[in-house]
C-alpha cells in the first residue's frame, strides 16, 4: 500500500499516521504496515482485479467500514478524550506516552480479526497470473524503496531520516527549535540499521505471503493468512522484532524529550491536532 494513497482511504486511516509518535514506528508507511491488514488495499494496487474480485472486495470492505465505524470510532474518541486531557495538563513523561500508545494498540487486534476474511476472499480468488503480477511489482516496488532508502553512505541515510522524522513530526509540533532539531537528529544517528532491517522485514513478509498464495487452494489457507496477518512480526523475523521493541522505547522518549525542550506553543499545536483529529472522529458517519 502506497502511503501516498492513504487519504483515499477510509477516515479510520488517518489514526494510523498517530502511531508514528505514539507506537514508535519509524516511517509513515511502517506505522501504516503496523496493521497488515492493508493487504486487502495495496493487493489491489498491485494487481489488475477482475470485475468480480472488485465488486466483491468492495463489498467486503464496506461491511468492514461500517462495523470500523459504529464499533470503533467511538472507542477512539473515548481514548482521544483521555489523550487531549492528559496533554493538557502539561508535558507527558514517558510513562504516559507508553500508556497512550498500548491505548492505540490495543485497537488493532479486533481490526485485525474482521480484516482477515476480507483479505482471504480477495487472495484464494487471484490467479496464477495475477500472483504472477504480484509478485513482479512487490519486488520492484522493494528495489524502489531501497534504492531510495538506502542510497548512500550510513551517515547519509541517517540524515535524510531525520528530515523525513522531522517532517512528520512538525505536523503535530509545529516547527522544531534548534533543541528539538538536534534531539532529532541524535535519535535519528542512533537507529543505526533500522531503516534494512525494516526494509528486510518487509521482504520477508512478501515472501512468505507469496509462499502461502502457492497453496490457496488448499485447506489451511485462511489459517496460514490469519497468521500471516495477526502475527506479521514473526514472518519479518526476529531482527525486525527487536528492532520494533527498540525503537517504540526510543520513539516514547524522543516524544518526552521534545515536548520538554519544546515552548507552550508545542503543546497547544499537539494539543490542537489531537481534538482536529478527534473532531474528525466524531464527525464521521456510518452511512
Amino acid at each position: 500500500m502506497d502511503h501516498r494513497r492513504l487519504s483515499k482511504r477510509p477516515g479510520f486511516l488517518g489514526l494510523a499516521v498517530l502511531m508514528l509518535i505514539l507506537a514508535g514506528c519509524s516511517s509513515t508507511k511502517l506505522a501504516y504496515r503496523y496493521a497488515d491488514w492493508g493487504v486487502v488495499w495495496w493487493v489491489e494496487d498491485y494487481v489488475d482485479l477482475t470485475g468480480e474480485q472488485k465488486a466483491t472486495l468492495n463489498r467486503d470492505l464496506d461491511t468492514l467500514r461500517q462495523w470500523h465505524c459504529s464499533a470503533e470510532l467511538p472507542r477512539y474518541t473515548l481514548w482521544l478524550d483521555e489523550l487531549e486531557a492528559d496533554l493538557a495538563l502539561g508535558t507527558p513523561d514517558v510513562d504516559t506516552i507508553h500508556y497512550h500508545r498500548q491505548q492505540l494498540t490495543a485497537f488493532i487486534p479486533d481490526l485485525l480479526d474482521r480484516a482477515v476474511p476480507v483479505a482471504v476472499n480477495l487472495l484464494k480468488t487471484l490467479s496464477d497470473d495475477q500472483v504472477q503480477e504480484l509478485a513482479r511489482n512487490m519486488a520492484r516496488d522493494q528495489r524502489e524503496l531501497e534504492d531510495e532508502m538506502l542510497a548512500g553512505t550510513e551517515q547519509e541515510t541517517a540524515r535524510a531520516r531525520a528530515e523525513r522524522t522531522s517532517e512528520r513530526l512538525e505536523h503535530w509540533l509545529g516547527s522544531l527549535n534548534s533543541q528539538q532539531q538536534a534531539l532529532v537528529e541524535a535519535w535519528s544517528a542512533d537507529r543505526g540499521r533500522q531503516t534494512e532491517i525494516w526494509l528486510q522485514g518487509r521482504e520477508n513478509w512478501q515472501k512468505a505471503l507469496l509462499a502461502t498464495l502457492e497453496n490457496r487452494n488448499q485447506p489451511g489457507f485462511s489459517a496460514n493468512i490469519r497468521e500471516l496477518v495477526v502475527n506479521s512480526e514473526a514472518a519479518r523475523g526476529p531482527e525486525y522484532q527487536a528492532m520494533l521493541d527498540e525503537s517504540q522505547q526510543a520513539m516514547a522518549e524522543l516524544m518526552h524529550n521534545l515536548l520538554q525542550a519544546g515552548s507552550s506553543r508545542h503543546q497547544e499545536h499537539l494539543l490542537a491536532k489531537a481534538g482536529e483529529l478527534n473532531g474528525d472522529f466524531t464527525t464521521l458517519t456510518c452511512s
